[in-house]
């Protein structure tokens, strides 16, 4: 039920004919108009006298015939009383004939609305016979008449359409309410009560309809009171006419009265919190206008009018591309058009914050004399030339194309050999503005292309909040850690760094925050790793990859005396003079205190040097301090490394081999022992599936060369074999130790000892050839590092020694051999006692002493028995 609920008996139903449109003129009084209608109506009543000829008009239809009178959009319901506003000629004819003759109508639901002359098929079969309680033509050409429905009736069929419709008509007879039968008095009394809660919710006054509803006391009354007021499709209204039983007629309205219940409620629960918002939008505006004209008649100025004055000429200042500049004038209408006290205000106010500080068009000159660039680098970093190179390189493209696009490097090196203080280098002698931004641990996509702004806390992602941090667009920025990126439930951020490392794309890059491209390909990426297996492969092709091995004890040492040693005196406050750190001093640290490839231990036993001649300084003992290798110990303490290479090379069964880790290269010492058994092969150490599969390419190479290598089989078969890599609880894996392996065991079953100044590495083959391995250049530092002097690598990696530095060249020697063969022939040391290469033995069994006395009594009898036989 709709506001128009009460306006029905007011205003009158139209039954939608085509209505010919009155001439306009001056309307006439409501006086003139009541007596017009009245003498209407005395003209076209029946006289006295024939309505006493049995109550019939002479003229009236046979008995079961009725005048047809089509209508559309409405359904009148037995017992009730509505107006018609009767357009159509023959509808008007029709009501007239019946008014003339005293005869009910028969008003019958045409199907469809817009035909204007429906013959029968275009009707519904079953209708309302009505009686005319009034009929009034007005002169405006408007006929209205108000009917009441009698009883409901079906048509047999049509006896006339023209002039008239005319029709034979069944009624229909409404049941008695039995008031026995409870099934249909609960349905009544239920339909009464959800009639009542339709009609409060209702908007208007209801109070008229309320009351005759709850008078109603025919349950067949009741429901076609409902469905007449109800407001649902006419065709539903029509399928409660042509319901005949009762009680299925009161489920049917019940049913369609709920779902107009439901939507009541929820149109007046809409209705409130609409009502509700907009008086308080209302009552906030008006206090804000109030404080406004107080603020005017105060003689301060309007902070919002300033701030949004302030923020247009900052947009205008920012020479933001047209897209951007678009975006963010939309946010600043919007801003001024909302409260002060909004909570959106600050959310579109931090965006207006964001794209007034990008640097759109900011941009710093680059230093392109290539010259003063690589003396700057020379200055910060001692080696590392290969990279210096590069950047001179880029520098020098740079000043023959300035439009260029920039270059992605990614520096993979072990911790500590200087990677970001690299990148900072390279800003300075670019002279660029630096952005670091560290990747471990970053495991959602977000943080590369930020939130998007309909998320509380939303922000742009590392790589535009860097940018706004700089100042410029084209810095020099540094990805760390790049090796360290996860991959969570919040995407794969990885995948996000492809856009922004492609120079084909990364000049439209878009973050979620801003929601406009941003141009990044002036920008100067430089990640690093540690492990480049580690970073996707497709992110890895994004780059230009530069290997930083490590350094070697002389790097170290200049390095140290150049840099660090200056670095910790500032930190700590010391002067040279305080202060004076000798180069054996460092070189004693580097061989006996720290083992890496980077210099970080290094920096941070200088460390402890300066602070404990600080303490010593400040506690006035004494005034200054030169630390040589004595005075070292003495505050250091121990060493911390020592060689081992004596120690472990003491015995056959030993060898070095040569390993690659993140943080370096390391030697690795592999030990074999035989003991009682059946032939069987142990191994330990944490060892990976590849290098466990190594030693047993070594045990079968050296089983199948026994007789060239002079090994007894058995050996092989009454002999045990345990092999033992130590730094157990180390991970290791690869197939670069089969030469150690191999070694290994020729040396433990020919009893021949390995030199103990010998480190090798390469992959073995079942036909006894060494293959090629990686990591040549960091494994060789790593050996020279531990002591190392001659080194064994396969044929095939004689080219991995033009990057290996000049000055590590020096101490060392290499072999390259391409079978196993050439690896014996250098490995063993056939110099010192007890290592000829003679053919070991299997060792004898000892016998007991049971045994012992046996063989004598044997032995006894056999020579008196030869006696006896002579004589």
């Amino acid at each position: 039920m709709n506001d128009d609920l009460n306006d029905d008996l007011k205003k009158g139903r139209d039954d939608t004919e085509a209505q010919e449109p009155a001439p306009k003129e001056d309307k006439p009084s409501p006086k003139e108009d009541k007596e017009k209608a009245s003498q209407a109506s005395a003209e076209e009543s029946p006289s006295a006298e024939s309505k006493a000829e049995g109550g019939r008009h002479p003229d009236a239809l046979p008995e079961g015939q009725f005048f047809v009178v089509p209508v559309r959009n409405m359904v009148l319901f037995p017992g009730v009383v509505l107006p018609l506003m009767i357009g159509r000629p023959r509808s008007i004819e029709a009501i007239q004939e019946a008014v003339r003759t005293e005869s009910p109508l028969a008003l019958l639901l045409q199907r469809e609305e817009s035909v204007e002359m429906p013959t029968a098929a275009d009707l519904y079969t079953v209708g309302t016979v009505a009686e005319v309680v009034r009929y009034i033509a007005a002169d405006d050409g408007r006929h209205h008449a108000i009917c009441q429905g009698e009883q409901r009736c079906r048509v047999i069929e049509f006896v006339a359409e023209d002039p008239l419709p005319i029709a034979r008509i069944e009624i229909i007879e409404e049941p008695e309410f039995d008031e026995e039968d409870t099934d249909i008095e609960a349905r009544f009394h239920a339909l009464k009560e959800q009639a009542g809660e339709v009609l409060s919710l209702s908007s208007g006054s209801q109070e008229d309809l309320a009351m005759a509803v709850e008078n109603i006391g025919s349950p067949a009354m009741l429901a076609d009171m409902v469905a007449t007021f109800m407001d649902v499709p006419v065709e539903e209204r029509q399928e409660v006419l042509e319901t005949f039983d009762v009680r299925e007629r009161l489920e049917l309205v019940a049913l369609k009265l709920g779902h107009v219940a439901e939507v009541l409620r929820l149109s007046k629960k809409i209705r409130d919190e609409t009502q509700g918002t907009l008086e308080e939008a209302q009552r906030e505006y008006y206090l804000r206008e109030q404080l406004r004209a107080i603020r005017r008649e105060l003689g301060e100025t309007d902070n919002k009018s300033t701030e949004i004055e302030a923020l247009s000429l900052a947009i205008e200042k920012a020479k933001m591309p047209e897209e951007a500049e678009k975006e963010a004038r939309k946010e600043l209408a919007r801003l001024e058009r909302m409260p002060d006290g909004a909570a959106e205000a600050s959310i579109v106010r931090t965006f207006l914050e964001v794209m007034i500080e990008l640097p759109w068009s900011e941009s710093s000159t680059d230093r392109l004399n290539i010259k003063t660039a690589a003396r700057i680098l020379g200055q910060d970093h001692f080696g590392l030339e290969k990279v210096k190179e590069r950047i001179i390189e880029f520098l020098a493209v740079r000043q023959l194309k300035p439009d260029g696009k920039s270059m992605s490097l990614c520096l993979v090196g072990p911790p500590g050999v200087g990677k970001t203080s690299l990148g900072r280098s390279v800003a300075r002698a670019m002279q660029r503005e630096f952005v670091r931004v560290s990747l471990g641990g970053v495991h959602d996509e977000a943080e590369i292309r930020g939130h998007r702004r309909t998320y509380v806390g939303a922000l742009p992602g590392n790589v535009i909040s860097g940018l706004r941090r700089a100042g410029t667009n084209n810095p020099v920025f540094m990805l760390d850690e790049m090796d360290k990126l996860g991959q969570g439930i919040g995407g794969d951020p990885s995948a996000a760094l492809l856009e922004v490392l492609d120079p084909e794309q990364n000049n439209s890059f878009r973050d979620n925050y801003l929601g406009v491209p941003f141009d990044l390909h002036r920008v100067l990426f430089i990640g690093t790793a540690n492990v480049l297996a580690a970073i996707s492969p497709a992110l890895r092709d994004r780059f230009e990859v530069i290997h930083l091995p490590g350094y070697t004890a002389e790097e170290k040492l200049e390095i140290g005396a150049r840099f660090l040693v200056t670095r910790r005196l500032e930190e700590t406050g010391l002067t040279q003079a305080q202060c004076d750190i000798t180069r054996p001093a460092i070189e004693l640290i580097i061989k006996s205190f720290t083992r890496e490839a980077g210099v970080r231990g290094l920096e941070r036993e200088i460390g402890a040097i300066c602070r404990h001649v600080a303490t010593r300084i400040v506690a006035k003992s004494r005034r200054s301090m030169k630390i040589g290798p004595k005075q070292v110990r003495q505050i250091l303490g121990a060493p911390k490394f020592e060689s081992e290479l004596a120690m472990r090379c003491a015995t056959p069964g030993v060898a070095t081999g040569l390993a690659w880790t993140p943080v370096g290269g390391e030697i690795l010492f592999i030990e074999a022992a035989l003991m009682e058994g059946r032939g069987r092969l142990t191994l330990t150490g944490l060892l990976g599936d590849v290098m466990r599969e190594s030693a047993q390419a070594a045990q079968t190479l050296v089983r199948s060369h026994s007789k060239k290598l002079g090994i007894e089989r058995e050996l092989f078969e009454k002999f045990d074999l345990h092999v033992h890599i130590p730094a157990g609880a180390i991970p290791k894996d690869g197939p670069s130790a089969g030469v150690a392996l191999y070694t290994a065991l020729v040396s433990l079953y020919t009893n021949r000892r390995v030199r103990s100044d010998l480190a090798m590495t390469g992959e073995i083959s079942l036909r006894g050839l060494v293959l090629p391995v990686g990591g040549v250049k960091t494994k060789v530092l790593g050996a020279l590092a531990a002591g190392i002097s001659t080194i064994i690598l396969p044929k095939r990696n004689r080219h991995d020694l033009d990057d290996i530095p000049a000055a590590a060249k020096k101490h060392l020697q290499f072999h390259f051999v391409q079978r196993v063969e050439d690896v014996l022939a250098i490995a063993f040391d056939t110099e010192n006692e007890g290592c000829s290469p003679k053919r070991r033995k299997p060792p004898r069994r000892k016998t007991t002493k049971k045994k012992a006395t046996r063989k004598r009594t044997v032995k006894k009898k056999r020579s008196a028995k030869k006696k006896r036989s002579a004589k």
